[in-house]
């Protein structure tokens, strides 16, 4: 874990270094890609010893699959070895290893550059392969129409950037940023025309990458400070059980789950603050003119602290990760999705028994919540003095409901989890199985409509939001490429 504060705090220097004196104004993008990904390696190396291997295997062998199956086949192989060798390395390094080992471990960045490797050749598939007519609004903008070199999809994969900690991005996104086009289009496209003096400003980020330091700094303080005297295990502890009334047990559930949030948020700002200082993640500008550095953010802390729904949870928590399973699952899922992309969520995070439980509860959770939402909300909003009474009890409620989720994912095996569970009597797994059967989820009768009301719980205006406002470009650089990647972007806006 020390290894890791300080490669993460080096990487913050080096991307310092790197927007000062390897800006895509002063050097070609294959500087650029060579620097970062020599500086990944360097890094991953430091961190994790020849453990760091496992990435460029990882990434070779999921490159030369693309190659030689081509593109009509290459997304379907590409995801099942990519994720079969993700797991293969979990298993050895869980049940081999170390078993609880909650250190930093090797695994980590693979789950990251499993999503890379997945979330591209899916995108490569969608551009090279499939007609446009076919894509919808979000695949037709993320669609790459090229085959990247090696040294791109290296430079994608292992980065210095996000090689640690991510987090997620798209291929487009990168390779944008690489080429220095971001700033140019974003602020084409905020400005409304064709404004090259507007274009060549390019904003600093100072002041996004200080603000998340000292989110960082205080999440770090948090954490030292008063994680541990709120373990998670006290839950089960027998005389806490025997003792506690019910609503102090809810109360001790709900801030050991809050305490154990803040390494989060500790891990994903630095990563996010790192990218930022290199001058990648500029999304544009807000409604005042203000920069906006969360393009590639994983996570907004106000609006999970103050959720008021588990998808309102579930939308602003790792926030990048929901957009990889909705690309490569959901949408493309021809039965259940719902399951079906809580299931590839449970495989992708490890195989230790806790993340099962946690995700098979989360469907029943999501379900009951989505149910309550579409059947009962409607009769609360319009007053708003009754609306405030709502909004506190679906508070108080959202915010038991995730910590009764998430003390298997904590714990990690099955015994003290169905400990914990059995002492609530199963409680909330009970109730959301009554919701489901006194208020079954509405359904339309046109499969678009259909495919709309059982929306996963990362909602789609996340989505439009980050397409609507992120850097989707075509890795070409004229301008007729440009004004194409634009012209796809305000379509998606009018839908």
């Amino acid at each position: 874990q020390v290894n890791f504060v300080v490669c993460q705090l080096f990487a913050l220097l080096a991307a310092i270094w790197f927007r000062t004196y390897l800006h895509s104004s002063k050097t070609s993008p294959f500087i650029r890609h060579v620097v970062a990904t020599l500086l990944g390696l360097y890094l991953a190396l430091f961190c994790f010893g020849w453990y760091a291997l496992h990435f460029v295997v990882q990434s070779g062998i999921s490159y030369y699959i693309m190659i030689i199956i081509g593109v009509e086949n290459m997304h379907k192989y590409c995801f099942v070895f990519a994720l079969g060798y993700l797991t293969v390395c979990q298993i050895t390094r869980v049940y081999i290893f170390d078993y609880g080992q909650y250190s930093a471990d090797f695994s980590g960045p693979m789950m990251i550059i499993t999503q890379k490797i997945t979330s591209l050749a899916f995108e490569i598939h969608d551009g090279m392969f499939r007609k446009n007519e076919d894509l919808t609004p979000s695949q037709r903008c993320l669609a790459v129409r090229r085959m990247p070199s090696l040294l791109e999809y290296l430079s994608y994969n292992c980065n210095f950037m996000g090689i640690l900690a991510g987090p997620l991005c798209s291929y487009k996104d990168y390779i944008t940023f690489i080429e220095g086009r971001s700033y140019q289009l974003q602020q084409s496209e905020a400005n409304g025309k064709e404004d090259t003096k507007y274009e060549q400003t390019d904003p600093s980020p100072n002041i996004a990458v200080a603000q998340k330091l000292l989110i960082c700094g205080l999440s770090l303080l948090f954490h030292m400070t008063i994680t541990k005297t709120l373990p998670v295990e006290y839950n089960i502890d027998d005389n806490f059980r025997a003792t506690a009334s019910w609503p102090v047990r809810f109360f001790y559930l709900y801030v050991s789950l809050m305490a154990a949030r803040p390494k989060y948020y500790f891990a994903w700002t630095l990563a996010d603050a790192i990218n930022n200082a290199a001058g990648f993640g500029f999304r544009g500008y807000d409604k005042n003119g203000v920069t906006r550095w969360d393009l590639i953010s994983n996570l907004r802390i106000q609006q999970i602290e103050f959720s008021t729904s588990f998808k309102m949870f579930l939308d602003n928590w790792n926030i990048q990760t929901a957009l990889w399973l909705k690309r490569v699952c959901y949408e493309r899922a021809t039965f259940s999705p719902t399951i079906q992309t809580f299931i590839l969520s449970a495989i992708w995070h490890g195989v230790y028994p806790g993340y099962y439980l946690t995700f098979l509860t989360g469907v029943l959770m999501t379900l009951a919540a989505r149910a309550i939402r579409n059947n009962i909300r409607h009769y609360f909003v319009e007053s708003p003095a009754v609306k405030v009474c709502y909004d506190i009890i679906t508070w108080m409620a959202t915010q038991i409901a995730i910590s009764y989720t998430v003390v298997p994912f904590v714990l990690l095996s099955v015994k003290p989890s169905f400990t914990f569970y059995s002492s609530c009597y199963f409680c909330l797994h009970i109730a959301s199985i009554l919701v489901l059967l006194v208020f079954p989820l509405k359904r339309t009768q046109t499969g678009s409509k259909k495919r709309e009301t059982i929306q996963p719980t990362w909602s789609k205006t996340l989505e439009e939001e980050n397409l609507l406002q992120k850097n989707s470009y075509s890795t070409t650089n004229n301008s007729f490429s440009q004004k194409q990647e634009i012209t796809c972007r305000y379509q998606t806006l009018k839908q």
